[in-house]
């Protein structure tokens, strides 16, 4: 823990000793003490060398025109087995059940915070275990991808073999994320900025505050503090009432619920 951390950590116990409406509005950084990789850190995905940009690759027209080099990519760098809950997602899920937090906005897509205990969590970009045929809308869930993962490892990571295909239809098979090029679910749009616009509370931690229209969330916050948790600085520190530049999850593994 970084020197001058403990006395912003007694600050932050305060605040959410006073607060009733505490929301938590998260990013990449969330899960890489889970070992997920983030996309824009020094060893994060966009540093780091294929074919094709990760930007470009996690494309809608990617996805459509380059399904089986979209797979490749898929399998290696976002389906990753085994991944589990860190101390700031369980700490986050405590605060749900002690009636403290409402609400967790994530731009992961990890499913995490769900694992972890939380209920009320809005996906802004979707979830790694929801998969639906694009032809009959079956559904299927993360492990069916992984057991489609091992079958084309298993085959040589022949890319012809990539994509997964529907048992039902033949149709492909499409992720439930929010690819380049497509617009953010309305729904889970409008329930993450009714609980922003009620907090008391704001904490975001582990997102740089970079990716639109994700970030302009945070513009409907209104309430009494707003708290911000990341390693490196952001575009909103000079608005924030506390700014921590520490390892999430150990700065949230210190409040008291």
């Amino acid at each position: 823990m970084l020197e001058g951390t403990k006395e912003k950590i007694e600050k932050l116990q305060e605040m959410v000793d006073k607060a009733n409406r505490i929301v938590f509005f998260g990013g990449a950084g969330v899960s890489t003490e889970s070992g997920i990789p983030d996309f824009r850190s020094v060893d994060g995905l966009y540093h780091q060398k294929y074919d094709y940009p990760p930007e470009t690759i996690l494309s809608h027209s990617f996805f459509v025109s380059k399904t089986d080099e979209f797979y490749k990519f898929y399998y290696d760098k976002i389906m990753l087995k085994g991944a589990e809950p860190n101390k700031a997602h369980k700490k986050l899920a405590e605060l749900e059940e002690a009636g403290k937090l409402t609400a967790v906005v994530t731009q992961n897509i990890d499913g995490l915070h769900q694992k972890a205990g939380s209920k009320n969590v809005y996906e802004l970009h979707g979830s790694v275990l929801r998969n639906y045929c694009e032809r009959c809308g079956e559904f299927y869930d993360g492990d069916f991808i992984m057991e489609k993962k091992a079958e084309w490892e298993a085959n040589g990571s022949k890319l012809d073999e990539a994509t997964p295909i529907c048992p039902k239809c033949g149709g492909r098979i499409k992720p439930d994320v929010v690819l380049y090029e497509e617009g953010l679910d309305n729904m889970v749009i409008s329930g993450a900025v009714e609980h922003i616009s009620k907090a008391d509370l704001l904490i975001i931690g582990g997102t740089s505050l970079v990716v639109y229209p994700a970030a302009g969330l945070v513009d409907y916050f209104r309430g009494e503090n707003l708290v911000l948790i990341n390693k490196s600085s952001t575009t909103r520190d000079g608005r924030a009432d506390l700014v921590i530049a520490d390892a999430i999850g150990e700065v949230l593994d210190a409040i008291h619920v």
